[in-house]
């Protein structure tokens, strides 16, 4: 009997890549739910990232420690029905500087590098989903440089709010204001602006 969670990652594999039927039959061995309790890692700091993970439940967060003053920097939040990697890592099988925290308990359907391999060599449907993942990844880059270029701390809160309704009861402020680029009294001030025009 088939999980409500292969179901989940069975739809969202069709919507995302439009693999067929059979193109997810051949994967019924490969996909494995894989729990992380919150503040465990999905990627360690200088490690290979060996999975792709699909998110069922809970937000993670991508961040570098900057080695000169060992500060944390969050560059993403990731959270339901979200392909979760860390890209260049996976696909050059090199290590990451990034490290991948959940916030929450979450609970994730895995599929490991080897695996995926197997499905390229295979299948067109699984090579068409590598690249869409690798299109996604690159909007996400693309976007975030975009917008610590072009936009000021404010807006950038508020694609945040907007992209993510329910952020700030998921994630604490102080990694918001890491995520925006600001201290703890500069998204005070902003949050306060905000409200007062709404």
């Amino acid at each position: 009997m088939r999980s409500p969670g292969h179901e989940l990652l069975e739809y969202h594999l069709q919507q995302f890549a439009q693999l067929s039927d059979a193109d997810i039959r051949l994967t019924d061995e490969f996909w494995q739910l894989r729990a992380i309790a919150k503040h465990e890692l999905f990627t360690f700091k200088n490690a290979v990232c060996r999975h792709v993970g699909f998110i069922l439940k809970g937000i993670f967060r991508v961040y570098y420690v900057d080695p000169k003053t060992d500060l944390e920097h969050n560059l993403y939040f990731v959270a339901e029905n979200t392909f979760l990697t860390s890209l260049k890592s996976l696909l050059t099988q090199t290590t990451c500087p990034y490290i991948i925290e959940a916030l929450e308990d979450a609970e994730l359907m895995v599929i490991d590098y080897e695996h995926l391999q197997q499905l390229y060599s295979r299948s067109h449907g699984w090579e068409h989903f590598g690249r869409v993942l690798a299109e996604q990844y690159f909007l996400f880059n693309q976007t975030r440089s975009e917008s610590l270029l072009m936009q000021t701390a404010e807006e950038r809160y508020v694609d945040l709010v907007e992209n993510h309704p329910d952020i700030l009861n998921r994630v604490s402020l102080g990694h918001i204001a890491s995520y925006l680029g600001i201290k703890g009294p500069s998204l005070s001030r902003i949050r306060a602006q905000v409200a007062h025009r709404c």
